[in-house]
């Protein structure tokens, strides 16, 4: 794969995924825009990047909250002026919350499905058509919660399954266009999310003990196994791929209790 030539913009790319994604795509040359909240881990994330890139390019960071409409406006409109022209977007960042029916608020689902689903849906908007001259296309950063259902993180659940039917819809409505748009769907991966969403040390240790009869090859998964599929899709081996929900879930979307 090669991505020389090509701009690439990257939501979430201070931590995790995001983070590892953009390692991947410098290494394969891409001209990236990298957006995240925290300026630190994303100054860090771009000096990386620089590290491992093909062409030594240095990547262009943008410091925004997606679920500001102005950030999302500036991310657009900042990456436009910089680089002229937009191949690849991948809507990476969101947020997890635990909660049930019980004990849930719609303060929780308000926030969730602002950072999970309306920020996507905005800066896709906004980036559509630029993506439309240069026939690119879209990755979306779902999860296995958006194919399977799951207790205790409703909100989560219902924004990722939003953000799949999100993907085939605009798949067909761009398809005439050129423009493909698919969906990763990792199972746990291990990154600071969990954490962030108020799992202590100790839970989390043992949901990853867990996870290793949850998912069918008896492990969670990497980031980089998630970034490598990422990067497959926004490639041109992907070329007739569109509208696809792919799980990278180490088969956990598959299983069911016997």
């Amino acid at each position: 794969m090669n991505f020389c030539g090509k701009v690439v913009l990257l939501t979430g790319a201070s931590s995790g995924i995001g983070a590892v994604t953009a390692l991947e795509f410098a290494r394969l040359g891409a001209s990236l825009a990298l957006t995240g909240r925290n300026v630190k881990n994303l100054q860090n994330v771009a000096e990386k990047c620089k590290g491992v890139s093909s062409n030594g390019e240095e990547p262009f960071t943008v410091v925004g909250d997606l679920t500001k409409e102005e950030d999302t406006i500036k991310i657009i409109e900042e990456t436009m002026k910089k680089f002229k022209k937009l191949d690849v977007l991948v809507n990476n960042a969101g947020i997890l919350e635990t909660g049930t029916i019980e004990n849930t608020s719609l303060e929780q689902y308000d926030r969730v499905f602002n950072a999970n689903v309306r920020s996507m849906y905005h800066l896709t908007m906004l980036a559509v058509p630029h993506l439309i001259k240069t026939k690119g296309n879209i990755v979306n950063v779902s999860s296995v919660n958006g194919i399977r259902s799951f207790p205790g993180v409703l909100a989560y659940c219902m924004s990722k399954s939003a953000v799949d039917q999100f993907t085939r819809c605009i798949a067909l409505e761009l398809a005439s266009k050129q423009i493909r748009v698919n969906s990763v769907n990792p199972g746990v991966t291990i990154t600071e999310l969990q954490k962030r969403g108020g799992m202590s040390d100790e839970n989390y240790a043992r949901f990853l003990e867990r996870s290793k009869e949850t998912h069918a090859l008896g492990r969670p998964g990497m980031p980089e196994e998630v970034a490598r599929t990422i990067t497959f899709l926004a490639s041109d081996h992907a070329s007739f791929i569109t509208a696809a929900n792919l799980p990278v879930d180490g088969g956990r979307h598959a299983l069911c209790p016997r």
